[in-house]
Formats: C-alpha cells, structure tokens, sequence
C-alpha cells in the first residue's frame, strides 16, 4: 500500500496562516511550521513550512497556486525579510519546474509575482507551543482576523482541493 510522498517548503507570510491553509489541502500529509532557510542571500531564516504531499492527489503547480492567492505574493512590504515570499525545493531540478509554474501563473496575476524558487538549505521547527496554532487556537482574534479568512478563501476558490 505504498505511495509517493514529495516534499516542499513555502513562506511568505506568518507560519500560523500558512501551516493552517495547507493543512486544509487534499493529498497533505503533514505540514512542519517553522524557519526556513536557502542559500547565499537568502540564508538567513524566514517564517515557513515544509509540506509533505502526495502528487497524485495534488499537484506541485495546485500547491504552488494556492501559497500565492493565500499571501501577498506581489507585496515586497518591509516585513519580507521575516516573511520571505518563497518556494523552497529539496531537488535543483525541482527549481526549474517551480520557475516555469510561476511564469504560467504570473498571467493570472495584474502586479508582478514577488515568490522566488530557492535551493532549501535549513529548516528550525516551531517551538511545541505554536505548532498547530489554528487547530490548538481557533477562537483566538490572531485567527480569526487573519487565518479564517485564508481558509474561506480555499473554499471559495479552491473547493475542490480541500480535504
């Protein structure tokens, strides 16, 4: 009963947010919160996750479309370097197919896509207490201003991508 599992790292915004967004996907089978890091200028941390995902139940260009409509993927706002906007790949041919999906994808777009393919180079978890925020905190204003509106988002547009 095997299957493949793939893995790949997104940031662009809080990783409360973005942990809860992929979390709520189809073909996820697990979602790791914390810092990620890529190489030369981009080696300091930054906020993300890394997805685990079965790519015949979801594709790497769904999973790459959903990050973008749920943070501001054309924003270069002054917090970027905190929530860098970002597709982390484990395979450096992997980066290819994420530049070409982000082309294609660029057209659905009006202002020019800030999202950059990177090499990962580390990843730091969450610490305990954070991890799992929107399950362990779903009341919380935090959520409700910012996250709930991302997962209404998916159902909106992305019904048929959720669990």
């Amino acid at each position: 009963m095997g299957y493949n599992v793939s893995k790949i790292g997104v940031g662009g915004g809080c990783h409360w947010c973005t942990e809860a967004v992929f979390n709520a996907l189809k073909g996820v089978e697990k979602v790791e919160q914390g810092y990620l890091s890529a190489y030369g200028e981009n080696k300091a941390f930054s906020e993300g996750v890394i997805i685990q995902y079965r790519p015949e139940e979801i594709s790497l260009r769904d999973l790459v479309k959903v990050h973008l409509y749920t943070h501001a993927s054309t924003s270069a706002h002054s917090f970027r370097k905190k929530y860098r906007s970002a597709i982390y790949c484990f395979d450096t041919k992997e980066i290819k197919v994420v530049e070409k999906i982000l082309t294609e994808l660029q057209n659905n777009f009006e202002e020019k896509l800030i999202t950059k393919a990177l090499v990962f180079q580390k990843f730091e978890a969450s610490r305990e207490q954070i991890q799992d925020y929107y399950e362990k905190n779903k009341n919380a204003p935090f959520c409700e201003r910012y996250i709930i509106p991302k997962l209404q988002l998916l159902k909106d547009s992305f019904k048929e991508l959720e669990v």
